[in-house]
């Protein structure tokens, strides 16, 4: 199926909006970046990069970033970035860090749009970035997952680059190579999990190369040969920009074999909750993914992906590419969304944060999801069906609709959209507790700013503050009076999400808190006047 045919009026209008999209994003981005709390993991990754440049800078003689937890099993890529520019930009460097993660997620919105392209045109293109905004799992999480939005940024390039490649195979241009490189180089320079980069490429150029010679009688040895030195210069490339941003996995000749056996058996004591049922992270259904991914994608993509089989059943011919370019895009793009979900499957990985570790696939279901709807469109436009216009003008009106209830949820839940549910989960207020919500904890700078504008008595001693987060998660955003404490029965305050229950853990007088739609996404309690029993923590639902 074919959807680059569109008038030359209608590819200008759709470049044009997708030039107010961008001024849009921009701004949106500008205006927003220091709005966001200090993420779980924050600290210790910026650590880390702080070490990884006192690495470079004293000659490889620091090894201490080799041996900092189990960093060193990550690559250093946008925390070497984060570090090395802090001295040069006068804000907190966790804004500074939550502007670069937000630059990633830009430029994974052009990735959208080049590989859209590439499939559809510039409509498909438009439809598809739109698509990537509204997936709040993206749009909400690219200022402070600053590692999964930076390693789905590079596998989405990686993709692109890889789609080209066998779309092109020995003609494919250096820049694609040079692309390929670097996006697989990068993805390894942030986590192991880019070998799933190097496997499409392998899957993707085999079948290519088999499907010619099927149909064209082409040679097979020999053509694999050709394509092994047209990518050499890829991989090499490749491997140079992982070891700068991941010094440790080539150190020693097996440690990437231990980082990958280290995450394909990660597990920690920690639980996970999925529409209810709470589990520990090792535990979790083969089903955890699929069902964040059915809560989680906005409405419109679900509609639009449900009428994939239905396109299959009753016009398959909507399904069907005339050239076989496209057929190869579509296939590459395939393979990216389905070789992950068959992994998750067979060997069911530990998992929480609802999707935040498939990240990586979220661009790539809002291209499909867009290629999908414009399916359905066409398919009606070309149907013999009487009255077919109504049925155009049901299906546009729908999408518009859906799309309209999404973004006016975003507004109302900014900046904490992330922890968006759409309607399959039921009502937002019930449902936030029968899946995770502000499991980053976002909201409680917000609810930190609340405590340090309260009039209090001036004391000798600081008032203490308990937190359901870690210690530097709030500690930036206290002033001189307050001081964070480890011992929850001494503190004058708690601060705490509501994710999993945790602001029932200590007791104390609200005071304070952020609500978004009716939800109450953090609180701040006054435990001042608790005396005994009543100062002591109790144990969540959970």
């Amino acid at each position: 199926m074919k959807l680059t045919s569109t008038p030359c009026c209608s590819a200008t209008m759709y470049r044009w909006l997708i030039r107010f999209f961008w001024l849009g994003l921009f701004i949106w981005v500008g205006l927003t970046f220091r709005q966001h709390g200090i993420s779980n993991d924050e600290y210790v990754q910026h650590t880390y990069g702080q070490m990884l440049l006192d690495w470079y800078q004293s000659g490889f003689k620091d090894q201490d970033a080799f041996h900092y937890r189990n960093l060193y099993l990550y690559g250093g890529l946008f925390d070497i970035i984060a570090a090395a520019i802090d001295p040069y930009i006068p804000i907190m460097i966790w804004d500074i860090r939550h502007l670069l993660s937000a630059l990633f997620g830009l430029l994974g919105f052009y990735g959208v749009s080049r590989f859209a392209r590439l499939l559809g045109g510039t409509r498909l293109s438009l439809l598809a970035m739109i698509m990537l905004f509204l997936t709040v799992s993206w749009s909400g999480t690219m200022f402070t997952h600053t590692k999964d939005v930076p390693f789905a940024t590079c596998m989405l390039w990686a993709l692109y680059a890889t789609a080209l490649v066998v779309r092109d195979m020995e003609n494919v241009s250096g820049k694609a190579i040079v692309l390929l490189g670097i996006a697989i180089g990068g993805a390894l320079g942030l986590r192991v999990g880019g070998a799933f980069a190097v496997i499409y490429l392998i899957l993707l150029v085999i079948g290519r190369v088999l499907l010619d010679h099927r149909f064209e009688r082409t040679p097979v040895f020999s053509r694999l040969l050709r394509m092994t030195v047209v990518l050499l210069p890829a991989a090499v490339l490749a491997f140079v920009f992982m070891a700068m941003c991941w010094p440790w996995s080539v150190i020693e000749a097996d440690n990437l074999l231990e980082a990958a056996k280290s995450f394909s058996h990660f597990d920690f004591n920690m639980q996970t909750i999925a529409n209810g049922v709470v589990y520990n992270i090792s535990e979790v259904p083969r089903s955890y993914l699929f069902q964040y991914l059915a809560v989680k994608l906005p409405e419109a993509a679900l509609l639009g992906l449900l009428g994939l089989p239905l396109l299959w059943l009753f016009c398959r011919d909507a399904l069907c590419f005339a050239e076989r370019s496209a057929r190869m895009v579509m296939a590459t793009l395939l393979v990216g969304i389905l070789f992950p979900l068959v992994f998750v499957m067979d060997d069911r990985p530990a998992l929480y944060n609802g999707v935040r570790h498939f990240t990586f696939l979220l661009p790539l279901l809002a291209i499909i999801s867009a290629w999908a709807i414009v399916a359905v469109w066409r398919a009606l436009a070309s149907s013999h069906v009487a009255g077919r216009a109504i049925y155009q003008a049901i299906w546009a009106g729908v999408m518009t609709g859906l799309m309209l209830v999404n973004l006016l949820d975003i507004i109302q839940l900014h900046p904490y959209q992330y922890v968006r549910l759409n309607r399959l989960a039921g009502d937002q207020v019930q449902a936030q507790f029968k899946w995770e919500g502000d499991y980053w904890s976002s909201a409680l700078r917000a609810a930190a700013d609340q405590l340090t504008e309260m009039k209090l008595p001036e004391r000798q001693q600081p008032y203490w503050v308990a937190a359901c987060v870690d210690t530097p998660q709030i500690e930036p955003y206290l002033d001189g009076r307050f001081s964070v404490t480890r011992r929850w029965e001494e503190a004058d305050f708690f601060l705490s999400t509501t994710n999993m229950h945790c602001h029932e853990v200590m007791k104390g007088k609200l005071v304070g808190g952020v609500q978004r739609q009716g939800m109450w996404l953090a609180v701040v309690k006054d435990r001042r006047a608790l005396q005994g029993a009543d100062r002591q923590a109790t144990p969540a639902k959970n």
